[in-house]
């Protein structure tokens, strides 16, 4: 049990999406009791068991579209079932299950390090995210500046974003220095599957980039998934309210249903 304890923990430091299950009723013959647990991953990896067979394959599906969704659920399941109507198992008894999604530090990549930059990298750290920073000028990815990312990286933000590897729980905020540092680095990390994908601007910053982005051959699905103009409208000026906005925004994607 230790084990699926000390991987929660881990998954929840990755922000690896999973849910944990538990068997918390049974009656007559089954293969696991009441209190076993198993952990079922995005893609279907399990960690620990609760009966192996059908009974055990019908519960990670059931896991993966919690996971899904980000709810929770009670499931049963017969393993008297002659009949095949279930699991078609015959041991002659019946299991209740309980299928709830780990919560996971969402991590975020900040895309720039200046005025917005700053702001917001506190305000989503206090909102439960991890942050990377990232930024061509020393004198702002700096540890003092950011005392609370998880990782500063210096350099160009383009060059840099190529070589991430990005999760499809990842958020990224593009607010860097100017329209082209935007742009380039949003066609860098335009192809990744990601859960958010931001970047500061107006609506004319939105016209025009979308209008390069379909020049350039990029599908008007990828391009409808880009968040521009960044975070919910709330008529932020101050780049303390344009953060605040923004990390709104986060907290309504990463609580939605995928």
């Amino acid at each position: 049990m230790d084990v699926i304890f000390e991987k929660i923990v881990e998954l929840s430091e990755l922000g690896i999406p999973a849910a944990l299950v538990t068997i918390i009723q049974t009656k007559g013959s089954t293969p696991r009791k009441s209190g076993s647990k198993m952990i079922v991953l995005h893609d279907g990896t399990i960690y620990g068991s609760v009966g192996g067979s059908k009974v055990e394959a019908l519960v990670i599906e059931e896991s993966l579209e919690c996971i899904r969704n980000n709810t929770c659920r009670k499931s049963e399941h017969t393993l008297d079932d002659e009949g095949n109507s279930d699991t078609g198992m015959i041991c002659g008894g019946w299991m209740e299950f309980f299928i709830e999604p780990l919560q996971t530090t969402a991590h975020l990549f900040i895309l720039g390090g200046g005025h917005v930059a700053l702001p917001l990298a506190r305000f989503a750290y206090e909102a439960g995210f991890s942050c990377t920073i990232i930024d061509d000028r020393e004198e702002f990815a700096t540890k003092e500046r950011f005392p609370r990312a998880r990782e500063i990286k210096v350099g160009n933000p383009g060059e840099i974003a190529q070589n991430l590897t990005f999760r499809n729980t990842d958020f990224i905020a593009i607010v860097s220095r100017s329209h082209e540092h935007d742009f380039a680095v949003l066609k860098e990390v335009l192809n990744n599957s990601v859960r958010y994908l931001g970047i500061i601007g107006s609506k004319k910053k939105k016209k025009e980039f979308f209008t390069r982005l379909k020049q350039e051959g990029v599908s008007e699905k990828i391009i409808n998934q880009i968040h521009i103009p960044i975070g919910l409208d709330i008529g932020a000026e101050t780049p303390e309210e344009i953060a605040f906005s923004v990390v709104a925004e986060l907290i309504k994607v990463k609580n939605s249903p995928r």
